[in-house]
């Protein structure tokens, strides 16, 4: 349980501070695209060393919230996989690089409408429906760090963003939110279907049931049920 804690540590100090405090020493001195580069392959590495950890942690039960939070876990993915495949668009600036996407006048198109960070809310979504369906204190070091990187990022990129592009960047924020739906709400914005597309409403779905039915051949553990 101490290596999982630590490689939760190390995988959460590394988005705080690497990505966070220490980004911009560490991208004066050899590049943003180096930075990006190197950050990629450091990710990649203590996402690795966090996953291989956890699955040699003993059991250690925390909570059980029943079979409800189970079917609410798999709401969660449900709407998970719609958020990650909206997200893959190139009109999410934080995908296609803001400065190609903001020169236009009406950027937030598809799910960006709905917030500005599908991709890190469809994180968000899975980590708390493995929380919610693992009431154990290895998920509750896993999922809780990746948790706490997606949330965090959201704000992050927020930051960034509006220091490297100011007025731009605040004019897309002000057609879009950060949480889901309330650009809308609010009447800042509003949802097109067709911008999502049919395709990618069957591309979700099939991916939902990919993660359901082959849970148990990757996992070990049949979630079908």
């Amino acid at each position: 349980m101490t290596i999982l804690a630590i490689a939760a540590a190390a995988w959460i100090l590394l988005h705080l501070l690497v990505a966070g405090a220490l980004r911009p020493a560490i991208a004066g001195r050899i590049g943003e695209n180096a930075f990006r580069g190197l950050f990629s392959v450091l990710s990649a590495i203590s996402l690795g060393f966090l996953i291989w950890a956890y699955r040699g942690t003993p059991f250690v039960p925390l909570w059980d919230l029943g079979i409800g939070a189970v079917h609410m876990a798999k709401l969660l993915v449900f709407i998970a996989c719609f958020l990650l495949v909206g997200s893959l668009t190139p009109r999410n600036p934080n995908l296609a690089g803001a400065e190609l996407v903001l020169k236009d006048t009406l950027p937030a198109e598809g799910l960006i409408r709905v917030t500005r960070h599908p991709m890190l809310w469809a994180f968000t979504f899975w980590a708390i429906a493995h929380l919610l369906a693992n009431g154990n204190l290895a998920a509750l070091l896993l999922f809780g760090a990746i948790l706490v990187v997606a949330l965090n990022g959201m704000y992050s990129i927020d930051r960034k963003q509006h220091r490297r592009h100011g007025a731009a960047w605040d004019a897309f924020a002000a057609q879009t939110s950060l949480v889901p739906f309330l650009a809308i709400a609010q009447g800042r914005n509003r949802f097109v279907f067709r911008e999502y597309g049919l395709a990618r409403v069957i591309i979700a779905c099939a991916l939902f049931l990919i993660l359901m039915y082959g849970h148990g051949y990757v996992i070990g553990r049949d979630v079908t049920g």
